[in-house]
């Protein structure tokens, strides 16, 4: 069992390096995330739980330890977080079986509790940007970075329709090189500024998730050093006091 939960720790540890180098090659757009942002993770809450936690579960997490964290009381998470008919303190599971979703996807969708820390946020907010049509896919759809997704574009109505457009570019070197951008050829329901906005809110909430004790750590932290430089001080100030008269 230790050597299991040091296996884990490892894994933990190493998987922003690991994230890093399976993007290599491939341009990530930059998230700009504000951890600290507590009204953008819980308009993240929001999404995550109307597009995402019907196919992907989020087995680490609990609806109470959300509201507690993110400032939302028991009523507001009811009404907005909680659709299952479940109690604030279930799991975040879901109700679709694992044999179906294999069926209708070709793979059983992943819980994503730690995928920010498995992925990073760069990636995420990129990839939820990155889908496009594509008839020769059951889904109708691809992306960019992450080719042959079994995923739908569950967020279409949001963003509208994509398509890709191939440009050749030449390099200082003469080289030349394909570059595919992607085209907006139906407009959603957010223009594309608000749906840049939700997906950062929504990788927020999904990097919150990954590590909820990290920002109370991280202060903590902080206000532990500040307390033993002030320690240091006094301690300096006793030694200078206590030696003054010594030759």
């Amino acid at each position: 069992m230790m050597m299991k939960n040091y296996i884990i720790a490892v894994f933990l540890l190493l998987a922003p390096a690991l994230a890093h180098a399976v993007a290599e090659g491939i341009h990530l757009d930059k998230a700009n995330i504000d951890p600290n942002n507590r009204q953008s993770q819980q308009r993240g809450a929001r999404l995550f739980v109307n597009y995402c936690l019907s196919c992907h579960s989020a087995d680490l997490m609990r609806y109470e330890r959300i509201g507690t964290d993110l400032g939302i009381n028991e009523k507001m998470l009811k009404e907005n977080l909680i659709f299952t008919g479940g109690k604030p303190g279930d799991l975040m599971t879901v109700a679709t079986a694992p044999a179906d979703a294999k069926e209708w996807f070709g793979t059983v969708p992943p819980d994503l509790s730690v995928i920010a820390r498995s992925r990073g946020v760069d990636w995420l907010y990129t990839y939820m940007r990155s889908f496009y049509l594509d008839d020769s896919k059951l889904t109708g759809v691809n992306n960019l970075v992450f080719p042959d997704v079994g995923m739908p574009d569950v967020l279409w109505e949001l963003q509208g329709w994509q398509k890709p457009v191939i440009t050749t570019v030449k390099d200082e070197d003469g080289t030349e090189r394909k570059v595919v951008s992607l085209e907006l050829v139906k407009p959603g329901l957010l223009t594309p500024k608000e749906y840049d906005r939700a997906i950062r809110d929504l990788v927020n909430f999904l990097e919150y998730m990954g590590e909820p004790y990290k920002y109370e750590r991280q202060h903590l932290g902080v206000r532990v050093i500040m307390f033993l430089l002030v320690l240091l001080v006094l301690a300096i100030l006793m030694k200078k006091s206590f030696w003054k008269d010594v030759h």
